[in-house]
């Protein structure tokens, strides 16, 4: 959270001057000491003073030597690159401030002992003001002050007698003294990020007290590219998330725990597997052949992955929406950018902090497939209209009377009670010279199948060094290591998760014997593979390393002038090893079990430097000017190998030399590179008209000789009305700012040497023989350059009330242009296609952020909302192009990117039911017969061809909302998430499986709904051995729309005063759960799902690693 560094920045400038005086480098201010006025005028104290060349902050100690006076000022407010020579005998200090009045352009206020610094407004001439004041009653106060936040001792709050100077700052311990306190005073206590409190004093001699947080004041800092800002005055749409927030839920991701916390952010979690894949997308799609993910910043490092850093371990997450915050990242900005800020070392006595979680998850639903007198059933119903004569009665399977021997839950059989547990340890402290932070954090994640799992390991170091008072330097090292075991690595076939639902339920998982039992035990269905032994015998492990280091350098040239270079390096290794045993049916006698290993490492820096100048100009004009450049590079190297024939199952992948059959292996490397030029220009006019002026200047190895380099620019402006003299102080309409912006960012993530010509073997005839040669297979393009994605963007920020109600709203218009497609290209040249840019994609839509504060008091209640809108659509293709199938493919297209569509829209048939009996005739013109699939004829041309295939749904959703209600009562928070996703549609390709091919496995329980002459109003055909109807249709298009309690959590904040065997500052207790309640129409498991990696397979689901539902208990103490 800003406010805890702010207030960090205080108590480190408070040790700076030794407790006496409190310093802030961003208001620096530093206070009286209390005392006893003095009437003696300064004019009547003489003192002898002789300087040469010395700082103004010099002379200001030698006066507080020689006399009984103490200076307090603004250390914003001094030219620190002032010189003072002065030689004064015998002379008054009145004098001797005039002369420094004139020559440093200060004024001086003289109150009883205290002599306070301001700047002279250039009308005046040199200002020496004296005040006396009456000594107070001899009334001694002293007192704590804690936070309310974690019941700490507060250093550094300023404690000050209202209508007086008579003030002091509490110690390291939160303590305080006052002398000559009148009995009928009020203290005022003021501290960054609390509200100021109003204390009468009355009779009493102590008085303790704790400060409020300022909801206010805790948003006033937010991060951006390069830099920071007041909250208040960002004019682009940028959304922050503090630390308190993402950890209110039990999170194994930085991505998971953003879920849901910011409008126009859609984060999916695809898979239940533990590690698992998440999509983000930030205003919807922008590109069909290159990148959709948003730009990682983590801690000033672009690009680097934000799956290895620890959500424990993150201050503050900013999302950069519009065209306005992210064009300051040009070529890299189109999709929105994601800056992530972890937690570094704070000055102050050591501090350290555990926290842990312990988790049960279980699967949170099942698919309702056939039991083992249900499958019979349809076995013998299937059979009676089959030429195949139904199979005997094995033994193995039946009892003499024909009946089956087991009933095989295998979704049962294959899933178990994960276990899972997360530590995090965390150390910070240090001085005004020195701050350093370590922190550790182990997971290990099971999941809810069989043999995965996820483990984590990291550590991070941090270290900031104050060298003087113009440089400071500093960096940080995170080292993480992931194992991850996977499951869902395989999509279809012989996969762990397509087995434990088509294998048959009268089959066991083992025999009496102990062999295992498989499809294959019972004649005429397909050879499947027992879903238990895949998960025991095929291992498929990802060992990843990474070190991500950085270093950087900040000089104060001047007050106003400061000069940041830094050097990061992110380092990462990963090995990937799969083996399938020898006995598997995956595997032939011929192969005798098999290995592949993939291993490779990838390295990239960036080198950076940039300028910032801050000038105000009286209390009119107010500018910020940054320049800068960037530098980076990216190189990877992989191998792939694969070795089969083993003798037996002992080396795995360990020993690949055992295997006696290499297949054909590969390897490959890669290098990019980005050279850019950046500024921005931020200017505000009585700190209510605001201008921010952006422009990055990008050149990437990743596109043609002739369009490497491009220019990105935007420019944003916004009025805070709630400053104008109208609405000033109005507690109604407390905020109220009008934002709007327009510009252009680029889009870099496409393939590698795409614009280049590549060579690759072709086979040829010469002569009357067949030979192999190398000829040109890519066409090259030296014009091929980037995407450009244009958006305008207006918004509004209104705080009602006090800003116990708050309001962010916007609407946006996102065009991406030059969309880079293949083209096809004249025979002649040898080629079909070449990747060309044109095309162009619109996202337009509107957010809406809400968040109240219901309920004050001893019992407190807090609401935040959020809602999403994107509407998508495609403006046009290469020119003679309307539509393109960019995959996946399944027997067939499944979806389609047409003009006037949405990207990744499903193509297929229009199912309208099955044939009835009263249909015959008309059935028999397509080729059909009663009880077999009807389908829509929509070219009329008396057959069901490829001519009938529509779009039929998309999986993309028309809105997406997320509601939090935080309720709080002595120490008790209690915490309730709801999370709803409306209009999305999911390409259930599961059905084709479980719901085409009846007996050759097993199948949803929908079958039992078929077709017969009793039963013709249904959309299921009849029961026959025909294996797969390859036909995609509606049928298989359901309705993803879902309402989810996600999260309900308990916390407990136990009293520490009542420990006193341990020294416990503060000490937590929560207990949650996720994913509790799902309301949906879907039969599958989970409607947040995407099976399929491609950008536009969002919601096509073909057999998915279930989600679980956990139950977590965490403890977070802090000593």
């Amino acid at each position: 959270m800003k406010w805890r560094l702010l207030r960090q920045i205080l108590i480190m400038s408070k040790w700076a001057f030794t407790g006496i005086f409190l310093q802030a480098l961003l208001c620096g201010v530093l206070l009286a000491n209390d005392g006893e006025a003095q009437k003696v005028s300064l004019e009547d104290v003489y003192l002898t003073l002789q300087v040469d060349n010395v700082k103004l902050e010099d002379v200001f100690r030698k006066i507080e030597k020689e006399t009984a006076f103490s200076f307090s000022y603004n250390s914003g407010i001094i030219d620190h690159h002032k010189r003072i020579s002065a030689d004064v005998q015998g002379e008054s200090l009145a004098t001797l401030l005039r002369l420094l009045s004139k020559e440093a352009n200060l004024s001086f206020k003289r109150i009883n002992d205290n002599i306070f610094v301001n700047l002279q407004k250039e009308s005046e001439a040199p200002e020496l003001i004296e005040v006396e004041e009456a000594p107070a009653q001899n009334i001694q106060i002293k007192g704590v002050v804690t936070s309310e936040e974690d019941g700490q001792p507060l250093p550094g709050v300023t404690i000050l007698v209202d209508g007086t100077t008579i003030g002091t700052t509490t110690d390291f311990n939160g303590e305080y003294r006052l002398n000559d306190v009148p009995e009928d005073a009020v203290l005022l206590f003021s501290f960054i990020g609390f509200t100021t409190q109003q204390i009468e004093v009355g009779s009493r001699s102590e008085i303790n007290v704790v400060m409020l947080l300022d909801a206010k004041e805790l948003e006033e800092i937010v991060v951006v590219g390069y830099g920071t800002q007041k909250k208040a005055d960002v004019t682009g749409s940028v959304s922050s998330v503090n630390a308190e927030t993402l950890n209110s839920r039990p999170s194994t991701s930085a991505v998971e725990a953003l879920s849901g916390r910011v409008a126009g952010v859609s984060v999916t979690t695809n898979s239940g597997r533990p590690g698992g894949n998440t999509r983000i997308r930030i205003r919807g799609y922008n590109s069909i052949n290159s990148g959709n993910e948003p730009l990682f910043v983590i801690d000033g490092i672009a690009g680097a992955s934000i799956d290895n850093v620890n959500p424990s371990e993150i201050e503050s997450i900013e999302v950069l929406k519009d065209a306005s915050a992210t064009a300051i990242y040009g070529a890299r900005g189109a999709n929105g950018v994601v800056i992530v800020t972890t937690k570094r070392g704070e000055d102050g006595k050591a501090r350290i902090t555990y926290n842990n979680n312990f988790s049960i998850g279980t699967l949170a639903r099942k698919v309702d497939v056939l039991n083992a007198a249900e499958y019979m059933e349809v076995e013998r119903r299937s059979y009676d209209k089959s030429k195949d004569p139904l199979p005997a009665y094995d033994g193995k399977l039946f009892d003499e009377n024909g009946k089956p021997l087991y009933d095989t839950d295998w979704q049962e059989e294959t899933t178990r009670t994960a276990f899972s547990q997360r530590h995090d340890f965390g150390i910070t402290g240090g001085n005004e010279q020195s701050r350093y932070g370590l922190f550790l954090g182990y997971l290990d994640q099971e999941g809810i199948l069989l043999n995965s799992y996820f483990k984590r390991y990291n550590a991070r170091f941090t270290l900031d060094n104050n060298v003087n008072d113009w440089l400071t330097v500093g960096g940080n090292l995170a080292i993480n290591h992931t194992k991850d075991r996977r499951i869902d690595g395989n999509v279809g076939g012989l996969s762990e998760l397509r087995q434990m639902l088509e294998t048959l339920p009268i089959i066991p998982v083992k025999h009496p014997d102990g062999t295992w039992g498989s499809n294959a035990d019972r004649e005429g269905t397909e050879q499947g593979e027992n879903p238990v032994r895949l998960l025991e015998e095929t291992n498929d492990t990802r060992n990843t390393t990474r070190a991500l280091g950085k270093i950087y350098g900040n000089i104060q040239f001047a007050p106003n002038l400061e000069f940041r270079t830094n050097f990061a390096v992110d380092l990462s290794n990963f090995k990937n090893n799969k083996y399938e045993g020898r006995g598997l049916h995956s595997i032939s006698k011929d192969q005798r079990g098999r290995a592949q290993v993939t291993s490779g490492f990838a390295t990239y820096w960036q080198f950076e430097n940039y300028l910032t100048w801050k000038k105000r100009l009286n209390d009119a004009h107010n500018f910020t000017v940054m320049l800068g450049g960037s530098w980076q590079e990216y190189t990877t190297e992989q191998v792939y190998t694969k070795i089969e024939g083993f003798n037996d199952d002992f080396f795995l992948w360990n020993n690949l030399g055992a295997g006696a059959s290499v297949q054909p292996s590969s390897s490959d490397k890669g290098r990019w590179a980005i050279n850019s030029y950046f500024a921005r220009v931020n200017y505000s006019l009585y700190d209510r008209y605001l201008l921010t002026v952006t422009g990055r200047y990008d050149g990437s190895s990743r596109f043609g000789k002739n369009n490497k380099f491009a220019f990105f620019p935007s420019a944003a402006l916004a009025w805070k009305v709630s400053e104008e003299g109208f609405l000033k102080g109005s507690s109604a309409i407390s905020d109220f700012k009008l934002r709007t912006s327009f510009g252009e960012t680029g889009n870099t993530e496409i393939g590698l040497y795409q614009s280049m010509a590549a060579l690759g073997e072709r086979t040829v005839v010469f002569d009357g023989n067949r030979g192999i040669g190398v000829g040109q297979s890519r066409m090259p393009n030296p014009d091929l350059k980037w995407e450009r994605t244009a958006q305008f963007d207006v918004g509004v920020d209104l705080g009602f009330l006090n800003d116990r109600i708050a309001v962010t709203f916007d609407y946006y218009i996102k065009t991406t242009k030059d969309l880079l497609l293949s083209s096809p290209v004249s025979y002649i040249t040898g080629h079909g296609s070449v990747l060309q840019n044109m095309g162009s994609v619109r996202n337009s839509g509107i957010e809406l952020m809400l968040n109240t504060r219901n309920l004050d008091g001893a019992f407190k209640w807090t609401t935040m909302v959020n809602f999403s809108k994107n509407k998508n659509e495609v403006l046009s293709l290469a020119s003679d192009q309307s539509e393109i199938f960019p995959g996946p493919w399944f027997l067939g297209q499944t979806n389609v990117i047409r003009v006037g569509q949405p990207v990744g829209s499903f193509y297929g048939y229009i199912r309208e039911g099955v044939w009835s009996q009263a249909e015959e005739e008309l059935a028999a013109k397509y080729g059909a017969k009663p009880g077999d699939l009807k389908f829509k004829d929509l070219n009329n041309n008396g057959q069901i061809d490829g001519g009938d295939r529509t779009i039929i749904g998309n999986g993309l959703p028309d809105w997406e909302m997320n509601m939090v209600n935080t309720f709080s009562y002595k120490g008790f928070d209690l915490s309730i998430e709801l999370q709803s996703m409306y209009g999305n549609d999911i390409f259930n390709l599961t059905q084709h499986s479980m719901l085409d091919r009846t007996t050759l496995a097993n199948s949803y329980s929908d079958v039992l709904n078929a077709w017969t002459p009793e039963n013709q109003n249904t959309d299921i055909a009849s029961l026959r051995r025909e294996g797969y109807r390859s036909e995609l249709d509606t049928k298989k298009v359901e309705d993803g729309s879902f309402l989810r309690l996600k999260n309900i959590s308990l916390s407990y904040n136990i009293p520490v005063e009542k420990i006193n065997f341990v020294n416990i500052s503060s000490l937590r207790v929560t207990f949650s759960a996720q994913n509790l309640w799902l309301l949906t129409d879907y039969s599958g498991y989970d409607p947040e799902t995407t099976t399929y990696g491609d950008a536009f397979a969002q919601g096509i689901e073909f057999f998915q690693y279930p989600k679980p539902r956990t139950y977590n208990l965490g403890v977070s103490v802090q000593f």
